[in-house]
């Protein structure tokens, strides 16, 4: 992903989180027939991205980049 990926939201479910779109959870515009994809922190929890191995921006500490 090219964008930053937030680490923690108030509000995850109200968006759909499967591509760089970031589409509302009632707008979804990649048309393959899927529902939404969850945020990590639905499944897994508060310090998902801890246990994942991801590093928070050191200037913004909810965000972080991931990808190439």
């Amino acid at each position: 992903m090219a964008r930053p990926f937030p680490l923690k939201l108030r509000h995850p479910e109200r968006i759909c989180w499967g591509c760089d779109r970031y589409c509302g959870a009632d707008a979804l515009a990649c048309g393959n027939g899927a529902g939404r994809t969850q945020h990590p922190i639905e499944t897994d929890g508060e310090d998902w991205f801890l246990v994942w191995g991801i590093e928070p921006e050191p200037d913004r500490p909810n965000h972080a980049r991931l990808g190439p």
